[in-house]
């Protein structure tokens, strides 16, 4: 990627092309990709976002029967699905595709860490503990469960979650291989982007000149 760098950051006459303009010449060019390429750069933060929205319907309905909780499903499907949903997809577009894009994003790996680490927390931890929070709500409402003593919370909510962090092990797997690969895809899909804009970068300065 050092060549990809250096085309990003000097034109052909020697000048140094500032981050907004490559920025607009990288957005210029984007239509010129393959539709498979595009798709996946504009819509695959919405498929991990789906993911955590599903782990998070999964970890209320766990959660609910360790509770014993019999009612208000819809009230506590909404937030567990729609949350998870909205920062997922959030995260992994500021951390990843924004910034390839307008940051400089340069590193392959970095890419890979940043989408596996998106889809592992905001695709998997984040709504395992919003279940959980909301569920606790829930069981303290209805009195459905017995809640902890004063001094011993933490650790009997640790101890009530633990069978259900083993059964969600497999969607957190999951999240993370699939942050790693949208990462991966992206990653490509920019270099190629970048190729396209600057293999004609000198024609393209002297249009904004």
């Amino acid at each position: 990627m050092s060549e990809n760098t250096e085309k990003e950051s000097v034109s052909g006459n020697g000048l140094t092309i500032p981050r907004e303009v490559m920025t607009e010449m990288l957005a210029k060019n984007f239509d010129r990709l393959p539709d498979i390429d595009k798709k996946f750069f504009k819509y695959g933060n919405l498929y991990l976002g789906g993911n955590a929205a599903f782990a998070g319907l999964i970890s209320n309905s766990l959660y609910r029967r360790t509770l014993n909780i019999s009612k208000g499903f819809i009230a506590s499907s909404l937030p567990t699905a729609a949350l998870p949903f909205l920062v997922t997809a959030g995260l992994y577009n500021v951390l990843v595709s924004d910034s390839l894009v307008s940051s400089g994003l340069n590193c392959p790996t970095c890419a890979m860490t940043r989408g596996a680490l998106v889809g592992v927390v905001g695709g998997g931890g984040y709504p395992i503990l919003l279940a959980l929070a909301v569920n606790i709500f829930l069981a303290a409402r209805l009195n459905t469960a017995p809640m902890p003593e004063r001094g011993n919370v933490l650790r009997h909510w640790v101890d009530v979650s633990r069978p259900i962090l083993r059964q969600m092990r497999p969607v957190l797997l999951l999240q993370a291989i699939f942050g790693t690969y949208l990462g991966s895809r992206d990653f490509e899909t920019y270099t190629k982007l970048a190729r396209v804009t600057f293999s004609s970068g000198g024609e393209e300065l002297e249009t904004k000149d």
